[in-house]
């Protein structure tokens, strides 16, 4: 193993689930591993991207949108599936 790598206990379970998603993505449980801790933003990235999000906004629309606006739009990605996500943006 190499002096910058690690390695990570998980249930059986977990890693026959890492496995199968592995395979059908036509990718190692590593590289797996490896892309969702790159791709997936923190809650302090979320915020922002939020904050920059708004002042686009604010810039486009002349003021920033509501917190009633927001709202709205947080529920609406949450209907479209991004729940995950909506519940991160919150700032």
């Amino acid at each position: 193993m190499a002096a910058d790598e690690t390695s990570i206990k998980v249930s059986a379970a977990a890693r026959d689930r890492l496995a199968q998603l592995a395979a059908e993505h036509g990718t190692t449980i590593r590289n797996l591993v490896e892309e969702l801790a790159q791709d997936t933003p923190t809650r302090a990235e979320y915020a922002e991207r939020a904050e920059l999000a708004r002042a686009e906004l604010a810039s486009a629309l002349g003021q920033a949108p509501s917190q009633e606006a927001e709202a709205k739009a947080r529920a609406l990605l949450e209907r479209l599936g991004g729940a995950h996500h909506g519940s991160q943006t919150a700032a």
